[in-house]
């Protein structure tokens, strides 16, 4: 029957329970629809609005808290099976006492077992991050929050195994597997990065995205001050249990709190081929938006990872270098300065975002990348001839916005796909992360090493050289 002849026959207010009766039930099946998806729905609901800053900022706090107590502990009990009683010196002897053998078999032993570790971490997460953060744009945000989180729990829990039953450190590879199978920190990052893509717009993005860059450095300062003296009091034990109960926080903060960015399809498949097909097709053809652009689109998108590529890289390089550097001579700092030096290099996350924040307010976000790239790399060049404390010191200054940087290029690579494709991009990133990580240490841990003898501080200049070639793409 017509709905004119229905309103014909029956009452107004029959009609009317009559069509909310019919919307009730429309929502119901709504409703069905979404609880079928598991855990997708957080049991919790909020009137105002909550974000994944501290799903990062309690992961990365866990990470920053384990990675220097593991090396130490690698290094504590393969001096304990080598009988090796010494401790490390400060590099400062100027090569008037001859290095003790058994000191240099625990270096390269300790430096291999953190080598192979590391490898077994990115070699697994390297197919299963793209795997989950592809799988993200279909089944939502919330699992590529809680598993990872769930895996660097279980990764701690194998940790206090070995500790407990001093088992072989070769165990410690076994821990990082498991964290490499439930995509590791570098899936939670991706998570993070599509969540916060997904609920901004395209001019707030930029911040948004740095004001999570700023909950990394934040936390690791954190991490960095509580660590070095817990270990002290009381060992690797104790740390490593609130590495534990910070990872387990942080996947029970994303699955009681954390609403979905992302409608779930309850028919998505993680194990499927598709996801890494939908990575390929991102990327050769520049994604679901590069209709518009065409190849040039696509040249934007590869050109803005390279420049992301090589600025992390030089992130991570000269990171590995500047304990080091301040060790030795002329510098001779001790641990008090060298913790200065690390939580000053921590406070550019925030001074950066306050940068960025008053910049955009007059600039655009091609020049707030520049400023941030050339506060770098003034302050690598005083780094590279940094002779006294005051100096090093004046490096850090001038470094207060070198992550400005890498916001508005994660903001820029976000812009340029389609809001289906934010967790397959981001995975990608966050793998590119890990391969600079890799690459950077491998690279400027090398270069030292041979540069001592003609200049010392050469690997901070060479960093400042390839930070031109970002600078030159974004200009």
């Amino acid at each position: 029957m017509d709905e004119p002849d229905t309103a014909a026959i029956l009452p107004g207010d029959v009609l009317t329970a009559r069509d909310e009766e019919t919307h009730d039930s429309g929502d119901q099946k709504h409703e069905a629809k979404v609880a079928s998806t598991g855990f997708l729905r957080p049991p919790f609901r909020f009137t105002c609005p909550v974000s994944v800053e501290p799903v990062l900022f309690l992961s990365m706090f866990s990470l920053a808290l384990q990675a220097p107590l593991s090396t130490q502990y690698l290094w504590d009990r393969i001096s304990e099976d080598l009988g090796y009683n010494g401790s490390k010196r400060s590099g400062c002897s100027n090569g008037s006492v001859p290095p003790d053998p058994l000191q240099t078999e625990v270096e390269i032993l300790t430096a291999h077992w953190n080598l192979y570790i590391s490898l077994g971490g990115f070699s697994v997460g390297l197919f299963v991050v793209p795997l989950l953060g592809s799988w993200s744009d279909l089944a939502g945000r919330r699992p590529v929050l809680i598993l990872p989180n769930i895996g660097l729990a279980l990764q701690a829990v194998v940790y206090l195994v070995v500790m407990y039953l001093k088992l072989p450190v070769g165990y410690f590879l076994v821990g990082r597997l498991l964290s490499g199978l439930s995509g590791d920190f570098n899936a939670i990052l991706a998570g993070c990065f599509a969540y916060v893509a997904d609920t901004s717009d395209r001019k707030s993005r930029t911040i948004r995205v740095a004001i999570l860059e700023a909950c990394l450095g934040l936390s690791g300062m954190l991490a960095s001050i509580i660590g070095g003296q817990w270990r002290r009091a009381q060992g690797y034990i104790n740390p490593f249990w609130l590495v534990l109960a910070t990872n387990l926080a942080s996947a029970l903060y994303a699955y009681l709190f954390v609403r979905d960015s992302v409608v779930p399809d309850p028919s998505a498949k993680l194990l499927t081929s598709h996801h890494y097909k939908a990575i390929w097709h991102l990327f050769s053809t520049g994604g679901s938006t590069s209709d518009a652009g065409g190849t040039f689109h696509r040249c934007k998108l590869w050109l803005y990872m390279l420049c992301f590529f090589l600025v992390v890289t030089v992130h991570f390089g000269s990171r590995e270098l500047y304990v080091l550097f301040e060790l030795s001579s002329p510098l001779c700092w001790g641990s008090a300065l060298i913790g200065y030096g690390s939580a000053a290099q921590n406070l550019a996350y925030l001074s950066s975002l306050l940068g960025l924040k008053i910049m955009q307010r007059c600039l655009e976000d091609s020049w707030v990348a520049l400023v941030g790239l050339a506060s770098n790399v003034i302050g690598l060049v005083v780094f590279s001839v940094a002779d006294t404390t005051q100096l090093m010191f004046t490096g850090y200054g001038l470094c207060f916005l070198f992550m400005a940087a890498t916001p508005v290029l994660r903001s820029k690579l976000s812009k340029l796909v389609g809001q289906s494709e934010q967790g397959a991009l981001f995975a990608s990133v966050a793998c590119v992360e890990s391969l600079c990580s890799l690459v950077g240490s491998g690279l400027f841990n090398s270069l030292y090493p041979a540069t001592l003898h003609f200049m010392k501080g050469f690997p901070f200049l060479f960093a400042a050289i390839i930070l031109f070639i970002p600078a030159g793409i974004i200009g």
